[in-house]
């Protein structure tokens, strides 16, 4: 057998083992239990995140905002968790992935919680922008503790599976606040759905208690060559790749916040659609991105990194199209056209944890991955205000395009980058 055979098998996978469940048994038990810490925080980061989002009528209310400020608070967690990513990338190169992955833990779970304290609108947006410092970070860290367990012919899968954690989380925040806000007086049951925003320490308890970094990320640690610094990642050799790989994440996100920002707002404004925000259209929006997450982490390891990509930002863009098309009053067509939505503007996402990891050598993947990511999360998120400004011209359904532009700089910024299926991790 051949070094890089016994490479690819050494977790616990054996020659030939290709079941379902394949992927998961060959991360071997540290693996298995990184898995299991990495799912379980990104699952809560999105728990946390989505307690601001649902509690906003809430908090529009009883701290009578307006929607520019209202809006200022989601702004600002994705703007600050843009820098909570890029530090937390570097900070895994530093002390390793375990320990930052607790500290990004503590972080969102702690200001989540505070949020639910806040007197007035201003210590509520400091709060929710020291969240995002958390926030950010989580999803970098976990994402590469678990890629540099798997191994090169199933790291595709696994990482898409944690990457659908965030369905989960989500579900999860939709179920609470449904109990919450039917048991309480809105007034104190939007403080009471940020206090739940605890529960992430539980798994912090977990995670220090069974969780350890990879062996080959731990001695690149040790042996401290170059590790965990922004200059490192854009010296030459690896500036390309940070420059496309960060055009790759500003496109992708930059067409899903866009969706996700102006894709209700419309269908509720100019086509009177009255499904929306239901728990049937979101029953359905869920289930397709949980079901999108899973399919496309199948597909990376089968169609390539580039090529999963490319589909689904088309697919993506498609989608755009289709839903600025719905006639009015077609209320049973928006239900049927959320779970393919939800499916395409997920799938596309399965791939960023293996890709990216496999783009950058093990000192300083953390500072890697964590500023590309980031970076593009930050500039995405402007494209919502663009269509905002657009909407005033265009429309909002004509604006709603600009979001397929997005897409366009994934698919333009592939070609800059190497195709990394079957790469082992260096």
């Amino acid at each position: 057998m051949s070094t890089t055979q016994t490479r690819q098998y050494s977790q616990g996978e054996r020659p030939g083992d290709t079941g379902t469940f394949a992927w998961l048994r060959g991360l071997g038990p540290r693996g298995r239990r990184a898995f299991g810490g990495a799912f379980g925080g990104y699952a809560l980061d999105s728990y946390d995140f989505f307690t601001l989002p649902l509690s906003m009528v809430a908090i529009a209310a009883y701290f009578h905002l307006d929607k520019g400020q209202t809006g200022l608070l989601t702004t600002v967690t994705l703007v600050v968790s843009a820098v909570g990513g890029a530090l937390a990338g570097v900070l895994a190169d530093r002390v390793g992935r375990v320990r930052a992955l607790m500290i990004t833990v503590v972080t969102y779970a702690l200001f989540t919680v505070l949020c639910g304290f806040a007197p007035d609108y201003e210590t509520l947006l400091v709060f929710r922008a020291l969240q995002g410092l958390g926030f950010g970070g989580e999803w970098a860290v976990g994402a590469i503790l678990v890629a540099e367990y798997a191994s090169a012919r199933h790291r595709g899968r696994t990482l898409g599976a944690v990457q659908s954690a965030w369905a989960v989380g989500w579900a999860l925040a939709v179920l609470v606040y449904t109990l919450v806000f039917q048991w309480a007086d809105a007034d104190l049951a939007w403080r009471i759905l940020f206090w739940t925003g605890a529960l992430p320490a539980l798994l912090v308890v977990y995670v220090r208690r069974n969780v350890e970094d990879a062996p080959q990320a731990a001695e690149a640690r040790r042996a401290g060559a170059g590790r965990g610094s922004f200059r490192a990642v854009f010296r030459p050799g690896l500036l390309r790749i940070t420059l496309f790989a960060t055009l790759l994440s500003t496109g992708v996100q930059g067409g899903y916040y866009t969706l996700a920002t102006w894709v209700p707002t419309f269908l509720k404004t100019e086509r009177g659609l009255t499904v929306v925000g239901t728990g049937g259209y979101l029953t359905l929006l869920i289930s397709g991105a949980f079901t999108g997450y899973l399919t496309g982490g199948y597909l990376t390891d089968r169609l390539g990194r580039k090529k999963n990509i490319a589909l689904f930002a088309v697919l993506s863009a498609v989608s755009v199209l289709a839903y600025t098309h719905i006639p009015a009053g077609a209320n049973t067509l928006l239900l049927l056209l959320g779970f393919p939505l939800g499916f395409c503007m997920s799938a596309i996402f399965s791939g960023f944890g293996s890709f990216l990891a496999e783009l950058y050598p093990t000192a300083v993947r953390g500072t890697g991955q964590g500023l590309t990511y980031n970076t593009g999360r930050a500039v995405g998120a402007v494209f919502p205000t663009l269509v905002g400004f657009l909407a005033e011209s265009w429309g909002v359904g004509g604006a709603l395009v600009f979001g397929a532009v997005g897409y366009g700089l994934a698919v333009l910024a592939l070609f800059g980058l190497p195709e990394t299926r079957g790469r082992e991790l260096p």
